[in-house]
């Protein structure tokens, strides 16, 4: 080897274990992860890496797990700012007795770009890259996120009533459409289209945003059969179960992502297979509001997309990816009666590619394979409650906890650095957060 084989790159990880993605359900030892500006350059020995490479800055990880970064594809980001003011309770109580009423007291952009911060650095803190909101004011979402240099996929709000971010849905569609301008292309962020549920979003508004999905190639996230009692009254009211409504108008396509899933029958099953649609799954919040149990190695079997999210902090109450995969992976056997169902490496990847699919970049995102950007986190596995290490894939998901998460890249950038966040001023934004606190548990005590 001379010195003119020798390839010079920026950012060299060595890390004990590392777990791709691609090839599916492998752990390598004393790898390298070579990075060269935002995408990665080589997943190589480290002995290769010493013949092959010589780059600027060495991060040697001896008791971590190196993986790509989470994906976290459905959330409420500044919902974070209301974590813990109604729990225990229904969800249409949850929703129409105490966020509703409270959303309405509260919601400005200062709430969104502050409670979306806060959002990302727990995110960040706990193993999560790219996350995807639907909120109000997704503009200030999007600049936040793009600010951090987080990637996101940001959904306007469209439903058939007024709120703080506009009269209608005429008024949604405009500024949703002004969004999908302003970020489409954007490395960062990914705009989309977010009516709320199909018993909020009447036919007219659900088939212009088909239009604009079609026009823009905009994705379309829509909260989905989340509960029997939508289902129900979807039967009372439309005589068909929502999901046969969505097929029958066009909305379900490779292009949507169906949230929740709770309640699936056979003909349920068989639309989502036959439109190419993805599931996104969040057990702790379906959990929470005893919505239901999605039958995730049922969708997978089918050979349907299932990826997972948390839900907003309000209804879960954190957006722990990891602690996500643990309560997935549970319940999926219990459901399937299987204790073989949504293995460990199955549920890792539910997290990492099968996000980027549904999103329509896993060719960019999901894995760590050469060419693709530098997304990557690292697990420290040294602690007391991670030893012994006979699988990490296992442990990853039954054992582990985000906070065990000490560095992470985006595009190849530092986020987070042995425990400490790096482009997030935490204390100046504690501050703020407490002064949300102080306002919003007067007026519940009101």
């Amino acid at each position: 080897m001379t010195a003119d084989t020798i390839t010079a790159a920026d950012i060299r990880i060595n890390s004990r274990w590392l777990i791709p993605i691609e090839p599916e359900a492998v752990v390598l030892e004393h790898q390298a992860v070579i990075i060269q500006g935002s995408r990665i350059a080589a997943v190589v020995s480290q002995q290769e890496a010493d013949l092959r490479f010589r780059t600027r800055e060495t991060v040697n990880l001896p008791n971590h797990v190196v993986m790509p970064g989470l994906i976290n594809l459905h959330g409420h980001a500044a919902m974070s700012l209301f974590r813990g003011i109604a729990d225990d309770l229904p969800l249409m109580t949850w929703l129409n007795e105490h966020i509703w009423p409270a959303e309405g007291a509260f919601i400005s952009e200062q709430f969104i770009a502050d409670g979306t911060q806060l959002a990302m650095a727990e995110m960040l803190r706990t193993g999560t890259t790219t996350f995807s909101d639907m909120y109000f004011f997704p503009e200030i979402a999007a600049q936040a996120a793009h600010d951090a240099g987080m990637r996101a996929q940001i959904s306007f709000p469209l439903l058939d009533f007024p709120t703080v971010w506009g009269s209608g849905p005429d008024e949604y569609l405009s500024k949703g459409e002004a969004l999908i301008k302003t970020w489409k292309g954007d490395e960062y962020i990914t705009p989309a289209i977010g009516p709320h549920a199909p018993y909020t979003v009447s036919d007219g508004p659900l088939l212009k945003a088909l239009n604009l999905s079609e026009e823009t190639g905009a994705p379309i996230q829509i909260h989905l059969h989340e509960t029997a009692f939508e289902v129900t009254e979807s039967l009372e009211k439309q005589g068909k179960r929502p999901v046969a409504r969505l097929a029958e108008m066009g909305i379900l396509g490779p292009n949507t992502q169906c949230v929740h899933m709770t309640q699936v029958d056979d003909s349920d099953l068989r639309s989502i297979v036959e439109s190419g649609a993805h599931v996104i799954h969040c057990p702790e919040s379906n959990l929470k509001l005893a919505s239901g149990l999605c039958p995730v190695q049922k969708l997978m079997d089918a050979g349907i997309n299932v990826a997972i999210g948390t839900d907003g902090a309000a209804s879960n109450n954190d957006l722990d990816l990891f602690g996500e995969l643990r309560t997935a992976a549970m319940i999926a056997k219990v459901v399937a009666d299987d204790a073989t169902a949504l293995s460990a490496h199955q549920a890792l990847t539910m997290a990492t590619l099968n996000g980027a699919r549904a999103i329509g970049r896993d060719h960019e995102l999901g894995s760590l394979v050469p060419g693709k950007l530098a997304d990557i986190i690292a697990v420290d596995l040294s602690d007391p409650f991670l030893q012994p290490v006979y699988d990490p894939a296992s442990h990853l998901v039954y054992s582990n906890h985000g906070r065990a998460v000490s560095h992470s890249w985006i595009n190849g950038v530092p986020q987070l650095q042995e425990g400490t966040l790096t482009r997030i001023d935490v204390a100046d934004l504690m501050l703020r957060v407490d002064g949300w606190m102080e306002r919003i548990r007067n007026q519940q005590a009101q």
